[in-house]
């Protein structure tokens, strides 16, 4: 039997997952999708900053296009702190194609003029 905290929503309701995939504790079915997906093929976004080079003391936001698996998200932050950005820069802007063939983007959150 496994046990977990469902983070889909602010509830927290504690899951049990038995060897079976049989979930209970959630008060809504999105806390057993939660389960089964954490259980199979765990994903997060990523969220993080980059300096913007030609900006003193500045930063902008970034994050995964998309949920990665689990595992490579200590990767993806490494190769995001390694970066810097110019500015001007915008929302949506994409400073990392692909990352570790994932054919997820690492995309600008934020718009620095």
């Amino acid at each position: 039997m496994k046990e977990m905290t469902c983070i889909v929503c602010p509830r927290g309701c504690r899951l049990k997952v038995d060897d079976e995939m049989n979930v209970t504790g959630n008060f809504c079915p999105r806390g057993k999708n939660y389960a089964i997906s954490e259980l199979t093929h765990p994903v997060r976004m990523v969220t993080s900053t980059v300096r913007v080079s030609n900006r003193d003391n500045m930063v902008a936001s970034v994050k995964t296009s998309e949920a990665i698996d689990k595992d490579k998200v200590f990767m993806v932050i490494e190769a995001i702190n390694k970066m810097s950005v110019s500015a001007p820069c915008h929302v949506g802007d994409i400073l990392i194609k692909n990352i570790f063939d994932t054919n997820v983007d690492i995309v600008i959150t934020k718009n620095i003029e």
